[in-house]
Order: structure tokens, then sequence, then C-alpha cells
């Protein structure tokens, strides 16, 4: 295992992963990314950073299991129950009003807010006429949430979520044990789209009237969160959602201005005409 990564291997890092595989790490927090290379090669039993550079550069597959590792791929269904009944109350009824609701899970992860999601506009009468598309960087998180299996022990503090946020079903109506697994029902997996989006290189590719983007910022630096909060004001439609985590802000944000607060302590914002 390596123990520290110095500012200079650690921009050497990032270089041959922007020149050998097209991944630009340039912009994230250099502290939290340093960490997570030092985690991985613990797990990957590397001894020195000469090692782990020369695996980068000459075998193949090798990046692909590191950054499977080191993006983000931690969430939970219904996390921070609030924020989903801020969107029951407050959100859902206003997109009840388009014909053909879009919306856009960026940085899923494993899936649990999307299905989350999913859960929340089949109680609405919105799923239907709802298209949920759900990215991520790291296609390992990406196969695994398309599946819509989770696990079963963690069912019941998603279970106690769901109840903080609203919900008045029987949650285990939506999804089916088996084993040691829960998975979610294919009826809310019809209208999700799972696929591979970067955040930090590609582009527009639809409209939206709801963006989610939670707890992903956290793992930018302030200029990269520049661009994507740009990304996601021209993907949105006028007077569509955008949501961040609730340790995530857009106060120092240069777009700030191109939106109203919906709910501060949710961190529920709206593009203005």
């Amino acid at each position: 295992m390596v123990e520290e990564i110095s500012n200079n291997d650690y921009l050497d890092l990032v270089k041959i992963i922007q020149q050998r595989y097209g991944y630009d790490f340039t912009d994230y927090a250099p502290a939290s990314l340093k960490r997570r290379f030092i985690r991985f090669t613990s797990y990957a039993h590397i001894n020195s950073l000469f090692e782990l550079k020369h695996r980068l550069l000459n075998e193949n597959g090798f990046f692909q299991e590191m950054v499977e590792y080191i993006t983000v791929n931690v969430t939970e269904m219904f996390r921070d129950p609030s924020f989903y009944k801020t969107l029951r109350e407050q959100v859902l009824p206003r997109l009840a009003s388009y014909p053909i609701i879009k919306i856009w899970h960026a940085g899923c992860a494993s899936g649990e807010e999307v299905y989350s999601m999913a859960i929340l506009l089949e109680e609405a009468g919105l799923l239907d006429r709802c298209r949920i598309y759900a990215t991520d960087m790291n296609a390992a998180n990406l196969q695994k949430a398309e599946k819509g299996i989770i696990r079963l022990k963690d069912m019941k503090d998603y279970t106690y979520n769901y109840i903080q946020s609203g919900g008045i079903n029987d949650f285990s109506n939506y999804y089916t044990a088996r084993h040691d697994n829960a998975v979610i029902h294919a009826a809310l997996r019809r209208n999700i789209i799972f696929f591979q989006h970067n955040l930090v290189t590609d582009q527009v590719f639809n409209e939206f009237q709801l963006i989610c983007c939670r707890n992903v910022f956290i793992y930018f630096n302030r200029a990269l969160q520049e661009r994507v909060v740009k990304l996601f004001y021209e993907s949105l439609t006028s007077l569509g959602y955008l949501a961040l985590g609730m340790k995530e802000s857009l106060l120092y944000n240069e777009e700030r201005y191109k939106f109203e607060v919906v709910s501060s302590p949710n961190k529920i914002f709206r593009r203005k005409l």
C-alpha cells in the first residue's frame, strides 16, 4: 500500500489517466482523489507509485478496475427523506403539467436514488409519462443499477426513509425478496434509461424538467462545479428544477443568479425564465 502521494506524483497520475484513457480528473478535489488513489493501492496490493503508474500504462483492463474503485458508488434509497418529501409536495405537482416529463439523474451510482424517484412518480401517477435518464461515468455502477438488485438487509433502513419521506404504501410492494437481495419490480424500471455520461467531458444530450445530481459536487473543485452547473442550466427547460446534495450549494457559483431557491435546506433550485 502507498501511504502518501506528493503533489507531483498526483499530477503525474492525473496526466497519465487523461492522456492514456481520456478521463479528465484535473478538476477533481485533489485531497479526496489522493485518498481514493491510496485506498486503491491497498485494495490492489500495490506497494509503490512506480508500480501503479507502470500498470496504468501497460496493463489492459487495469484502469477500468481502478476507475470502478475510485469513483463514487455509494448511495441509498430515499436518502435525506425531507428532500423526497419536498419533491412530493412542491416539485412533482408542477411537473404534472407537462405531457412528457424528462428527468436526469447525473452520477446515479448504483441506482438507489433513481428507483426512489420512480416510486415517487408511480405514487403521483406520473411514471407512465416520464422518462428517467440515469447516467454515470462508471460502467460497473450502471450494470449493477440496471439490474435493480439491492441488498435485502438494507431494506429496513430504506423502508424507514420511505415512510419519513411521506410514503403511504407498503414499501415491500415495490420489490421481491430473492435470497439475500431485493429485486425492484420491473414495472418501476420500465421508463429508466441507463447509460454512460461523463460530467467532465460530455455535453448536453436532452432537455429536462428536473435534474438530480446529489453528492457528486463534493468531489469537484470550484472550477469544475462552475462548468457542470452551466451544463445543467443549458440542459434544463425554462423553470426546470435542479437538485443537489444536502452539503452542496450554488452559493459561490457564477451561475447562481440564473436560479431561484425552491428549498434551501434540501438544495432544490429552479431555473429562471
